[in-house]
């Protein structure tokens, strides 16, 4: 990790430590201390069991994907691949730094750049299908649910399906219409390399016009031949999005409290579709405000701070050391390849 990434990083803790201590100091009292008493840890040591089947089901879903391209990933490599993603995604606005991060993974592993890409920004059009789909299913099946958190909440989820929809929306036409996405991200390129001399620049372009051939070419074979790519992608994506959902449930049941689980449903649906938003790196303090202010209309005040402490241990801290572990082994590969080729 370099100096700006450390950087990043510690920003991001600290505003995640901020608001955390500002949820306790108006939460804890002498009934915290009793209900700490009464932890179960079994409970506890579920969550961060079922946070790593979540993150297994994301390793699962890279494999099975890129296995309908003609690309053979082992589980641990891809699970280690979903790790070194966690870190990156924890210290850039709206979790964006993951996506390069497994693209270069991806790459590592001899898959073709273009084949990556695809395979990446399918997963986000799947996770994005998925949140229009649940967000109506909820809509619809839990309803109640929606009224106890509140009308701004409904306000926001209907805000956040028009965006979606229209990100969906980009995507199918630069999909079917390569050349349109080609001048875009020339005309990006541009802005970046205005002082590149025109040979320079013209590699670039023969580089990008290749890889976006290579891309819609990969986007060609999940629609034709590898559909059974999308069907395992969009099975194991609904498997993770129900399965970070249920974490919080189980916190809940190991504070003795009850789960909660369609509340709980509603709830970090609203916050998947926050963070997204570019506001903080890692989204650090918007999850800890967003959803104090939501579980407080459903927990008590004695036990709303330490559930929010917990919650982001395993669903934030705990994805840091992950990533912290995954880098390492990254960086010993990234030198014992080095040392092989330079003998």
């Amino acid at each position: 990790m370099d100096r700006s990434q450390r950087r990043w990083l510690f920003i991001s803790v600290v505003f995640s430590v901020a608001v955390l201590i500002i949820v306790l100091a108006f939460t804890i009292n002498a009934q915290t201390i009793e209900s700490l008493r009464k932890i179960n840890p079994y409970f506890l040591l579920a969550a961060f069991l079922f946070h790593i089947l979540t993150m297994c089901f994301w390793a699962w879903r890279v494999q099975t994907m890129s296995r309908s391209l003609g690309h053979r990933l082992g589980f641990f490599y891809s699970l280690n691949l979903v790790f070194a993603n966690l870190l990156a995604a924890a210290i850039t606005p709206a979790q964006a730094g993951g996506e390069p991060v497994r693209i270069h993974e991806l790459y590592r592993a001899k898959v073709p750049l273009g084949d990556a890409t695809a395979i990446v920004i399918m997963e986000r059009v799947l996770d994005g299908i998925m949140l229009v789909l649940l967000a109506g299913f909820s809509m619809l099946v839990l309803n109640e649910e929606w009224k106890k958190i509140g009308e701004s909440s409904g306000l926001l989820m209907y805000v956040t399906l028009i965006f979606v929809t229209g990100c969906l929306l980009l995507f199918s036409i630069f999909a079917t219409r390569p050349e349109l996405l080609k001048r875009a991200m020339v005309s990006v390129a541009r802005l970046f390399t205005r002082r590149w001399d025109t040979e320079r620049f013209c590699e670039l372009e023969c580089r990008v016009n290749m890889e976006v051939d290579n891309f819609h070419s990969a986007l060609c074979k999940f629609v034709c031949s590898a559909k059974g790519g999308l069907a395992s992608g969009f099975f194991f994506t609904m498997l993770y999005w129900v399965s970070e959902c249920v974490t919080a449930s189980l916190i809940l049941l190991g504070l003795g409290q009850p789960p909660l689980f369609f509340e709980s449903f509603v709830i970090n649906l609203i916050l998947a579709i926050l963070m997204m938003m570019p506001l903080t790196p890692g989204s650090s303090g918007i999850a800890e405000v967003g959803a104090a202010s939501m579980y407080s209309l459903f927990l008590p005040s004695a036990i709303l701070g330490i559930f929010i402490v917990i919650w982001r241990i395993v669903l934030y801290y705990f994805n840091i050391c992950l990533g912290v572990i995954s880098s390492v082994i990254i960086v010993r590969r990234e030198a014992e390849a080095a040392g092989q080729s330079h003998p």
